[in-house]
């Protein structure tokens, strides 16, 4: 009767095991960012919650928040540019002085106001495609959703 009991157990433990939470990849061990914008993980300087803010078609105005995550040196945002896309339609910024990201800074392009104006062929619900330029020489590449000035968070941010 123990041997029963105790084979019992040890059958339970081992059907139990690949039921636990132990084990590789699982979605508590990535990186989540809960937000309506683009994320992008991949350079030296995330670029999270990246939206387009437009009060009108064919302008709106770049919002997101840079982190470096280089701890001894400054990174800089130098340039964003639209990629042709599928449809040929053209997205373009308007010149503004590089934004300096601290080393293991954050940036905020909502507070202060950047104002890094888009212009093109887009409205409230589209994505864009956009290339993020930075001044180390990385580029990132990433379709970012156009959000309606007048809606929550982004309300009233569009400078364009």
């Amino acid at each position: 009767m123990r041997l029963r009991s105790l084979a019992t157990a040890a059958a339970v433990i081992a059907l139990a095991a690949p039921l636990t939470s132990c084990g590789f990849d699982y979605a508590t061990e990535r990186d989540y960012t809960p937000a309506g914008g683009a994320n992008n993980r991949e350079g030296v300087v995330d670029l999270l919650s990246a939206v387009v803010v437009s009060g009108a078609e064919g302008s709106g105005t770049f919002v997101a928040s840079l982190s470096n995550n280089d701890g001894s040196e400054e990174q800089s945002l130098t340039g964003i540019s639209g990629v042709p896309g599928s449809d040929g339609a053209t997205i373009e910024a308007a010149e503004f002085e590089p934004i300096t990201v601290p080393a293991d800074g954050l940036v905020n392009l909502a507070d202060p106001p950047a104002g890094i104006v888009l212009t093109g062929e887009f409205t409230a619900g589209d994505f864009v495609p956009l290339a993020i330029d930075f001044g180390n020489g990385e580029r990132i590449s990433l379709n970012v959703p156009v959000v309606a000035n007048d809606t929550g968070y982004w309300e009233g941010m569009d400078a364009s």
